[in-house]
């Protein structure tokens, strides 16, 4: 089984990860468990990130390096909160500050100009010096609500409106949301991928 370090600390998202790959050769495993210390996310974009992340990974462990960088983008807001999706509120911000400062931002904006997108992006790296990462990614459209709604998910999802589902992200049962969502998407992209000949230097990965 080949071994891939994950740049998260979140075992979640290991486990997730680990899911949505099931039946190929591959162990994620959050970089947590090797103490990989976190990289300043200084990309302008959710590509570099994901990047920057994904060698920061697979320098410190000398493994093979997922990363994926995801954030919200708002139309009227030329794209913000974007690549600071995490920090909009600040430094340190959680869930609900952003949500707050994004509701203010938004405060005398209609519905029909609240047009905003999930996006995801997956970058694997084989080496630290790889200078051909494989980069997926996905996006998700939607709208912001008013006022959240829904209990689960995590981030914006609370006010993020799935349009054909009537539901915010954060309403949505949670196996939809993993088919539907950027993250869920750029995954579908990824499991494709490994199913291509050449993406290793060992033998190909293969769906069992």
């Amino acid at each position: 089984m080949r071994q891939i370090v994950l740049a998260t600390n979140n075992p979640g998202k290991a486990r997730e990860f680990n899911a949505a790959l099931a039946g190929y050769d591959l162990d994620i495993v959050p970089q947590s468990a090797f103490n990989v210390p976190e990289i300043e996310e200084t990309g302008l974009t959710f590509v570099e990130n994901a990047i920057l992340k994904a060698r920061n990974a697979a320098r410190h462990t000398g493994l093979p390096a997922l990363a994926d960088d995801s954030g919200l983008s708002v139309d009227i807001l030329g794209g913000a909160p974007g690549v600071y999706s995490a920090r909009y509120a600040g430094p340190g911000a959680d869930d609900c500050a952003n949500i707050d400062k994004l509701l203010a931002d938004l405060r005398d904006v209609p519905a029909e100009q609240r047009t905003a997108r999930f996006h995801c992006v997956l970058a694997l790296l084989q080496h630290a010096a790889d200078p051909m990462p494989l980069i997926c990614q996905a996006s998700w459209e939607g709208m912001i609500t008013f006022e959240p709604y829904g209990s689960g998910g995590f981030g914006y999802d609370p006010v993020f409106l799935v349009l054909d589902e009537s539901q915010t992200a954060a309403e949505l049962e949670l196996a939809v949301k993993n088919r539907l969502s950027h993250r869920g998407q750029a995954l579908a992209h990824l499991v494709k991928a490994l199913q291509q000949p050449g993406l290793w230097d060992q033998a190909t990965l293969a769906a069992g």
